[in-house]
């Protein structure tokens, strides 16, 4: 994958660093920390390898995700972001269950509501 200057997006397992031009890749996708709930913007914000990269994770954009300092540290303990199929972004506590935000997502539904 080439970004739009023609320089790679995927290193593989050559660059564990990320270079500048696909770190600003991840910025214009991610727009900003993808922790859900987060609002963290792109300049508070490292590239996190979802599949770490001791763990055979490649340095490339599918496999990086924004996170500010405080998640990042959050997603090395226990913490997990992934990428669904629609391109957003969810994230599981270390419990395995989902964090939800928004309408509806703060408790179980109403029952007898008319």
């Amino acid at each position: 994958m080439l970004g739009p200057d023609g320089t790679p997006l995927d290193h593989g397992r050559t660059h564990r660093l990320v270079p500048p031009h696909l770190r600003r890749a991840v910025e214009v996708r991610d727009q900003g920390c993808v922790f859900t709930g987060c609002a963290a913007p792109t300049t508070w914000c490292d590239v996190h390898h979802v599949l770490a990269w001791i763990d055979g994770g490649d340095t490339n954009l599918a496999n990086s995700a924004l996170l500010c300092e405080r998640h990042h540290t959050e997603v090395h303990h226990g913490f997990r972001v992934q990428r669904r199929p629609d391109g957003r972004w969810r994230t599981w506590r270390p419990d395995g269950t989902g964090i939800r935000t928004g309408l509806g997502s703060t408790g179980p539904p109403l029952t007898g509501a008319a």
